[in-house]
């Protein structure tokens, strides 16, 4: 058994898994089990999109997060670290600094992968945890902060991965500036979104897809208001399957919410409830084109809360 950790820092939010990685007898694929597992807002992306840097407040966020979560590596003992960053980190002109800080606290390289890459982890996160789908192609979308991965694959792998720049803190920022958004910036913002779905579909077959499945922050949480829990549960979302309409009425509900009423629902972190909106205008957009293309055979969207950083920690197992 091999003691790893792995750290996702995506454009809103930087998390850690600590998992013990194990092999059941009689299989060769590796599981994990969890240690801890971490989340913390940063908002590493504020502003990249408009500026192309990272701002000084953001950076600090971040860093401080990492000296806690470097405290954490420590205290548990895991003896394999692997730091990746996405899409703002991508973007970002002055990523230098971000990378020098990083590895000066967690004494490891940080990683700034490729949208295939990051699609191609979210979707061997996703896998490890969900029942087999009888070898029948199932699409992953991880809706991020400031890119979204489409990737198709089955029980051998990848068959077909791209990344878009369109994500949750991208379109606030670019889009939904009112509180809560006019009808003109929500139309801009799917104008985006769409144009990027447009873009995924050259690459991706979206129409050979069976099943979708949605992860990260954005997806977790419209599936909680859509389940209206009394809190956030990871228990009770890992792996709900919602009726199509059901999922597009909770992403047009949080969308159409102002901010104050947002932040009263109980299972809304305080990190997400400014671009939550903008999380529903995307998977709304996503699922409504799944429902097209397939001529309705996919007609539920199941959530994980197993993704990328899972993905990132098996990497290295």
């Amino acid at each position: 058994m091999t003691r790893v950790a792995g750290v996702d820092c995506g454009t809103n939010s930087i998390r850690l898994l600590i998992a013990d990685v194990h092999t059941e007898q009689g299989s060769t694929v590796p599981r994990l089990t969890d240690v801890v597992r971490e989340m913390r807002v940063v908002r590493l992306g504020q502003g990249v999109d408009a500026t192309g840097e990272f701002a000084q407040e953001a950076l600090d966020r971040t860093f401080e997060a990492v000296r806690e979560y470097a405290a954490l590596i420590r205290h548990h003992g895991a003896g394999k670290v692997r730091f990746v960053a996405t899409s703002a980190t991508r973007d970002a002109r002055n990523r230098q600094v971000f990378i020098d800080g990083i590895r000066e606290l967690l004494g490891v390289e940080p990683e700034v992968i490729t949208g295939d890459e990051e699609a191609a982890l979210s979707f061997a996160g996703a896998s490890s945890v969900l029942p087999s789908r009888g070898g029948n192609p199932v699409l992953v979308v991880d809706l991020g902060g400031g890119s979204t991965e489409f990737v198709l694959g089955d029980a051998d792998g990848v068959i077909a991965a791209r990344s878009v720049d369109v994500g949750c803190v991208r379109l606030t920022e670019r889009h939904l500036l009112s509180d809560p958004p006019t009808p003109g910036q929500i139309a801009a913002a799917e104008a985006d979104v769409d144009a990027a779905i447009d873009m995924a579909a050259q690459t991706v077959p979206l129409d050979r897809a069976t099943v979708v499945v949605g992860v990260a922050g954005s997806v977790t949480t419209i599936t909680a208001h859509a389940l209206d829990l009394p809190a956030y549960s990871p228990a009770a979302i890992h792996g709900t399957e919602l009726p199509m309409e059901t999922a597009r009425r909770a992403c047009t509900g949080l969308l159409e919410m102002t901010r104050a009423e947002r932040s009263a629902l109980p299972y809304m972190h305080a990190g997400r409830v400014d671009v939550i909106g903008a999380g529903g205008l995307v998977w709304r957009r996503v699922l409504e084109r799944l429902a097209q293309v397939t001529e309705g055979r996919v007609s539920t969207a199941v959530t994980s809360e197993h993704d990328i950083l899972d993905g990132i920690a098996l990497s290295i197992s």
